[in-house]
Formats: structure tokens, sequence, C-alpha cells
């Protein structure tokens, strides 16, 4: 199993107790979903790239983000202690299923915009996961658009025909190909709306 065949669960902070649990920030949008999961990959830190398989033995939520994770074999501090700061990951095809209207950022990577006003715009290249926002990259002449990731803004993707949809505000476009955008074309820049996880994801 390699990175790209999986997704971020989530990672791991401090030791819980003496009986080898930890504390697990999960970054998912129901964590409820995974109170039955049986098996993670962990990166540890200083083995990037590297995904060691545990079972699961206790996955018990806190919060919205945070769980008390229990791995198989791992039953003392010292066992754990390892364990602070790694990645957790499972693999793409276990991904829970979503709605019809909704989608994982991975999916549509290579999907052609198409705006309800303009037409078909450019390619998806990538998402950014930003603290306050998750922005769409889209290749458009030539230059990086990005396109927060907001109901109001990006419609529904058609899987059959490789397709998403969107309603771009007028004048978004014409910002990033303006002389002074291709000077500055990085995520942080924009200042869009505040949001929380996005329902397209």
């Amino acid at each position: 199993m390699t990175i790209d065949d999986c997704y971020l669960l989530g990672s791991i902070g401090k030791t819980h107790g003496l009986k080898g649990f930890v504390v697990a920030f999960m970054e998912v949008d129901d964590l409820d979903q995974y109170r039955k999961l049986k098996s993670v990959y962990l990166e540890m830190v200083g083995k990037p790239g590297v995904l060691t398989e545990f079972g699961v033995d206790k996955l018990q939520p806190q919060t919205d983000e945070k769980a008390l994770l229990k791995l198989t074999s791992i039953d003392t501090i010292e066992a754990a202690e390892p364990l602070r700061n790694a990645k957790l990951y499972r693999p793409l095809a276990e991904l829970p299923a979503l709605k019809d209207d909704q989608f994982y950022f991975h999916d549509v990577i290579g999907y052609t915009v198409v705006d309800a006003t303009l037409g078909e715009l450019g390619v998806v290249e990538t998402f950014y996961e930003m603290p306050q926002q998750d922005l769409m990259g889209m290749r458009y002449q030539g230059q990086e658009v990005l396109v927060p990731v907001v109901d109001e803004l990006i419609l529904h993707a058609d899987q059959e025909a490789k397709k998403l949809f969107v309603s771009l505000p007028e004048g978004l476009l014409d910002v990033y190909l303006s002389p002074a955008s291709r000077e500055q074309d990085e995520p942080d820049e924009f200042d869009g709306p505040d949001i929380g996880p996005a329902e397209k994801k």
C-alpha cells in the first residue's frame, strides 16, 4: 500500500493513559462513521512515504475532530510514545459513500470546468485545503484560477462526462488574467469567504 493509494485520515497527538491509547485528530466530516474501523496505515515521523498497517482495537470519538485510539499490540505508554505525530491513512477504495450531489476532491482532478454563463473554461488541476476554506485550482488560459469550494460556486459533477459545473462570480477570471495576478498566484492570497468543511469534498 502506498500513499497514492490512500487518503489522509488524520494524525496522532499525545499519549493517553498508561495502556497504549493515543489522541487522534481526525480530518473527516463524520467521525461516527469510523467507530468500527478495523485497521489504519501509519506514516511514522522520520519515515516519509513508508506506511505500516496496524489493527484498531478501539476508536472512541471525543469531539467532532478528536478521538481516543487504541492500536493492536500497543499496550503501554512506552509503546505508544513513538507514535506521536504519525499520520493516519486509509485506502481510497474504502472511502465512505457520498450523497449524489457530493464528490471527493481526488475524483474530479482532470475534469473539464463548465461555467453556467461562459461554458467550458479549463481543467481541474488540484485542490488546496486551507485553514479557513478549500480552494479549487483550475488552469484557464495558461493561468491558475482559484475557486472557493462552496455550494454557490461549485454546482455539481458529471462523472460520466467528466465535467465539473460551476457558477463563477463576474470578474473572477479577469482578476487572474491581469498582469498583477501573474506575480502573486498563491492560494493564501485569495480573500474568499470563510467556510467550514466542504460539502463537495
